[in-house]
Parts: C-alpha cells; sequence; structure tokens
C-alpha cells in the first residue's frame, strides 16, 4: 500500500491542499526555539498525573464489558504526556500495534510509510521503535504551524468538501469512534462522510457488516464497544456550540505572553480551568455552574441506566442458562447490543453531557427504551 494522501490545512489561508507525510515524525523539542511559548504549554500536559480506575469505581462494568478486556481493566486517560506508558501498562492485552492509533506521531510517521501492515506488526516490535508520545507531527505533520490531517483513516472517511473546521479535524484524529476490522487489523473509522458520524449512522453500519467488539459469553451477545466519540458528538447536527466553535476554541485558549502577544496554548484543559470562560460570560454568567450542572444529571441517568441494563445482561444469562432457545434469545440478545451502544456512546464520551446535551439525551433515551424493551419481553 502506497503512502497515504494528507489533507493539509493551512491555517492563515483555510484552504485545504495535498501533501505526502514525511517518513519521520520530528520531535517537539525542533520546535521549542521557533515556538517557544507553544511548546512551553505544550510541556504542561505532564501535570496531569492522576488515574482513574473506571472498573473499581463503577462495578456496573465488570458485568457490562464482560468478555472484553474493558470488563477487568479500564482507566481514564491521563492526557497526551503519557499516552506511550498508559498504553504499555494497561491491563488488556495487545498483541498487536494497531493500539497505538493515538498513542505516539512515530507510530502514526510508521503507518504513513508502511501502510496498513503497520497495523499488524507485533506491539512490542512496534513500540520498540518509538522514540515519544503525541507531538506536534500529529496535528501538524513535520510543517507547522500549519494544520494537517496526519491520520488516513480520518482524511477517508471525512472528505475535504464536507467543511469540517481544520482545528476540529485536528482534534477528530483520535477523539473519534473507530474499530479494527477482523480482517486488516486497520484503524477505521465506521462511515464516510460527515453527515454520516451520527450514532444512529454509525449502528447501522456496525450491524449492515455483522460487526462485534467481543461477545459476552454468558449471554451469547454480539456486543459493541463504543471508543471515544468526542467529534462525534461536539459536532452532531444541532449542537448549538458545534457549529460555532472548535475544540481549540474552548481547550486551547489564547493566553499573552510576557511581550503581551497571544499565543495557542498547547496545555490542553477543560475550559473551566481556561481564561477562554472569561469570553463565554456573554452567554453564560455561570459557565462552571452551568456545565457543571449538565455533567451531574448526565452521570446520575448514565449510571440509573447502567444499573438496568446489569439487570438486562443477568437475567439475559439466567435464560442462556435455563436453556432457552436461540429463537427466543436472538431478539433479547438485539436489544441488549442496541440499548447498550447508545449508553456507551454517552458513558465513554468525555464531556459527561456539555459537549451536547441534546444528543446526549436522545442516546440516553434511547439506551433506556431498548432496556426497558427487553426487561418487559422478559417479564421484568
Amino acid at each position: 500500500m502506497k503512502k497515504r494522501l494528507l489533507l493539509v490545512v493551512l491555517i492563515a489561508l483555510s484552504v485545504a491542499g495535498a501533501a505526502w507525510a514525511a517518513s519521520e515524525a520530528l520531535p517537539a523539542e525542533r520546535w521549542a526555539e521557533q515556538y517557544p511559548d507553544q511548546y512551553a504549554s505544550y510541556l504542561k500536559n505532564a501535570e496531569n498525573k492522576d488515574t482513574y480506575d473506571y472498573v473499581a469505581a463503577h462495578p456496573q462494568i465488570a458485568v457490562l464489558y464482560e468478555g472484553s478486556g474493558f470488563g477487568y481493566s479500564y482507566y481514564a486517560a491521563r492526557g497526551h504526556e503519557y499516552s506511550l506508558e498508559d498504553v504499555q501498562n494497561i491491563g488488556r492485552p495487545h498483541p498487536l500495534a494497531n493500539c497505538l492509533t493515538c498513542k505516539s506521531d512515530d507510530y502514526t510517521a510508521m503507518v504513513n510509510e508502511m501502510g496498513d501492515a503497520a497495523y499488524k506488526l507485533p506491539f512490542d516490535e512496534a513500540f520498540s521503535q518509538l522514540a515519544g508520545g503525541i507531538g506536534c507531527y500529529n496535528c501538524h505533520g513535520n510543517e507547522v504551524p500549519s494544520l494537517q490531517v496526519t491520520h488516513g483513516y480520518l482524511a477517508d472517511a471525512i472528505p475535504a468538501e464536507d467543511g469540517v473546521k481544520p482545528a476540529n479535524l485536528a482534534c477528530a484524529q483520535c477523539h473519534v469512534e473507530y474499530y479494527f476490522p477482523d480482517d486488516s487489523k486497520a484503524t477505521v473509522l465506521p462511515y464516510t462522510g460527515h453527515a454520516n458520524a451520527t450514532p444512529e449512522s454509525i449502528y447501522a453500519y456496525y450491524d449492515k457488516l455483522g460487526f462485534a467488539d467481543f461477545v459476552n459469553p454468558r449471554t451469547g451477545a454480539r456486543m459493541l464497544k463504543v471508543q471515544h466519540p468526542e467529534f462525534e458528538t461536539f459536532t452532531a447536527k444541532g449542537s448549538i456550540h458545534g457549529a460555532q466553535f472548535s475544540c481549540a476554541d474552548c481547550h486551547m485558549g489564547k493566553p499573552k505572553n510576557d511581550e503581551g502577544k497571544r499565543y495557542s496554548s498547547h496545555h490542553l484543559v477543560s475550559p473551566l480551568e481556561s481564561p477562554i470562560a472569561d469570553t463565554c460570560a456573554g452567554c453564560h454568567q455561570d459557565l462552571s455552574g452551568f456545565v457543571k450542572d449538565i455533567q451531574a444529571k448526565t452521570e446520575e441517568r448514565t449510571y440509573q441506566i447502567a444499573d438496568k441494563l446489569v439487570v438486562l445482561t443477568n437475567a439475559l444469562a439466567d435464560k442462556v442458562a435455563a436453556g432457552a432457545t436461540d429463537a427466543e434469545l436472538d431478539p433479547l440478545r438485539a436489544l441488549n447490543r442496541e440499548a447498550q451502544f447508545y449508553w456507551d456512546f454517552v458513558f465513554v464520551e468525555n464531556s459527561e453531557g456539555a459537549h451536547n446535551r441534546r444528543l446526549t439525551t436522545q442516546c440516553l433515551d434511547k439506551a433506556e427504551e431498548l432496556t426497558n424493551q427487553a426487561l418487559g419481553m422478559m417479564g421484568i
């Protein structure tokens, strides 16, 4: 396979063009002298050292992800600085290099050089060749300060004519839902065209393909494990903020340096911890309170539905153990699969509803409706 053609977005002109990715990613230090403020802010990402064990904090996960490595080892990412360290030390097995997607600019360059063959490399073999984690190359290639889509799977899924904001495309290279096809093991997005980057279209894509991320060993249900669909959630049709702002607008503020000149901060933080919060005051006098209210309500409902899904999973497992036929079980398995998909679309999306509360509510509504339907069919 030839090197992928990359979508290059020039910030100043906001036009797209084509370019080849270099086969070697220049390290971030290469740009430190030319862009000292950006580089210094980039180094601050190392401050995020906290870990969070989802499995320990939320026992529903062990049931809902049973049959998947996420059922026993699932930690919140600590950020770009620790991407390689975290993927190496995670308790889930990683026989192939494809799980290094988005973990290292060197690996991105390796994929651009080797093509899909890089995804099938043994994990340890590929890992030994990586000098660092996520760096400038991931978003800029070796043409700083232009923005580039260096991850070919995004260029395949979102054509230039879709008109997605360059700063959203930069983040969409990693903050998306994806899967590994059984044959190629390559990283693929489950849609073509931004209009199809919706939960409904993604679920239909997987169903048509007959794809499953794992099979629950007790229920026999072929389940989907959503990843981190921040891009799909934030830019979905009907998103108030997604139509007006980019990811960078909210997560990469523009502070002033010692000379009074503004620069784009590469310290990636919540808008609540950024100077950007001041610019939101025109619409949100209490931005922190507004966001935290959305997140608290989303989290409460998410775990209420998770409890229902646990009841559904266990009841379905009981029917299997009791000798129910596939004709009896398959409709329930299908409802379980779909309900958990919509629940998972919210659970693993890192804003807890703040990116798009309308879509979040719609997904939770569907998850609860489908769960209730399955429980009703079993008389529960």
